[in-house]
């Protein structure tokens, strides 16, 4: 069956929202987008509402519905994100048809690549001991801490990636690290375990998630706020029950 102008816009609408709500934007940032596009294509009175967890477009004009999933969220890709955006900036200054819309969009799923895992591990690395210099650490634990939260940012990614296991994954993480940190001041490698293990557990916290929560919550995305809250909420949890049993039984 032939794709009417409006399925396509559909299409687009629910690609474009898919990516950004994926790679971590906030909801109004979505919102913005999506009703430019859909009004762009020529919808006069589109109806979209869009969560963490899916997006519902409809055009009541021609009874033409469709419905989202969102099963997975990657994290934080600020590329991706812009990406999507000027598509849609490029679109409604008319430089680009919505067929051409649509091909970007699928492009930008399927080709932009995610930073490299040595990329990530090293910036993990360098946030983690340059921070806990910067919260009155040593400089004598800047190196096992550039160490030990790069190690403790390897663990969480694979098992968040590979296993697939969320929250899991920053306990682990956060095990990792609090272990090495004790075991690097037992062996006169470090001087302060609490400092390091600060350092070190900085790449896990799930600072961006919340502060996009209460985004969201202020511009009036309630539910999408409150599920990025919990979320959020549970990885600061799983972090501090990863160290927290390790200095326990320690």
């Amino acid at each position: 069956m032939e794709q009417t102008k409006e399925d396509l816009a559909i299409a687009a609408v629910m690609l474009a929202g898919k990516l950004m709500i994926e790679n971590g934007a906030d909801m109004a940032r979505v919102d913005d987008a999506l009703y430019r596009i859909a009004r762009n294509a020529g919808i006069s009175d589109p109806k979209i509402f869009e969560t963490t967890t899916g997006i519902m477009m409809s055009i009541p004009s021609s009874h033409n519905a469709q419905v989202q999933p969102i099963q997975r969220r990657f994290g934080i890709d600020l590329e991706k994100i812009a990406r999507v955006n000027d598509a849609s900036r490029a679109f409604q200054a008319q430089k680009i048809t919505l067929a051409e819309l649509y091909s970007r969009l699928q492009a930008i799923d399927e080709k932009v690549p995610f930073f490299a895992f040595r990329w990530q591990v090293l910036g993990a690395a360098l946030v983690s001991s340059t921070l806990q210099v910067l919260y009155g650490g040593s400089w004598f634990d800047f190196l096992p801490t550039f160490v030990i939260g790069a190690v403790g940012y390897a663990v969480y990614y694979w098992v968040n990636i590979k296993l697939k296991l969320k929250f899991v994954s920053e306990f682990l993480g956060s095990v990792v690290l609090a272990f090495m940190a004790l075991l690097a001041v037992k062996y006169h490698l470090g001087i302060n375990a609490d400092m390091i293990v600060i350092g070190a557990i900085m790449p896990l916290v799930p600072g961006v998630p919340l502060t996009n929560a209460v985004r969201d919550i202020l511009a009036g995305h309630i539910l999408s706020g409150i599920a990025r809250a919990t979320e959020a909420f549970l990885s600061a949890c799983a972090i501090s029950m990863g160290v927290g049993i390790i200095l326990r039984f320690w």
